[in-house]
């Protein structure tokens, strides 16, 4: 992701444009996994980077635009860590179905302080909420693409249908953890690892009829 203008400068500049734009990303990242949008103003993310504020303003104009490029950061740190853990162990379609929820849940759980600020947001914030929408509408597509060699074992008339079934129960089993924790809607404890192995069966079962092995 790049939101700051093509610049005609020599590589040494551009070296340390880029290098000055990255810590600012981390410094944003920080305040808001530390204190959500309250805490990120231009000012403190300045001070954390150790950068001006003008620096700030030239690469992102202001607070909002500061959140949507730190959002869309997120959002490729999470596409990209989804992908790498869904690589399987073994091809087997038990194994591939357990290497894709946990593939999800496992990033959810990593990015789960970053992603809490802005499942948030997106309930007050139509611009957050859009931008959430096509990153989890995109991510179900790597999900069901992951899993498309186990189409012709789902014995259902509508296997895609299933696919995608499953993918909204893990998607939405990880946002509710995400936002309220472990014991919001029970007072069952029940740790991310647990809950990883039993929507593994979960979905086992209802693609291929049987556990996972």
């Amino acid at each position: 992701m790049s939101t700051e203008p093509s610049l005609d400068l020599p590589p040494a500049q551009q070296a340390r444009s880029r290098l000055t734009q990255q810590r600012i990303l981390e410094a944003g990242t920080a305040l808001l996994e530390e204190g959500g949008t309250e805490a990120l103003t231009v000012a403190a993310v300045a001070a954390r980077a150790g950068v001006s504020v003008g620096s700030v303003y030239r690469r992102f104009a202001g607070k909002d635009r500061l959140i949507a490029a730190l959002q869309l950061d997120m959002i490729d740190h999470f596409r990209a860590d989804t992908i790498r853990r869904f690589a399987p162990q073994r091809t087997e379609p038990t194994a591939l179905v357990a290497s894709a929820v946990a593939g999800l849940t496992g990033t959810y759980q990593a990015h789960e302080r970053l992603m809490r600020v802005f499942l948030a947001a997106g309930a007050t914030d139509p611009a957050v909420a859009r931008v959430g929408s096509e990153a989890a509408t995109d991510a179900c597509h790597v999900f069901r693409q992951f899993l498309e060699p186990i189409l012709p074992m789902i014995d259902a008339p509508e296997p895609e249908l299933r696919l995608d079934v499953v993918y909204r129960l893990v998607y939405g089993a990880c946002q509710n953890r995400v936002l309220y924790g472990e014991l919001f809607e029970s007072d069952r404890p029940l740790t991310w690892r647990q809950l990883t192995d039993e929507l593994v069966d979960v979905a086992c079962l209802y693609l291929l009829g049987r556990p996972a092995q």
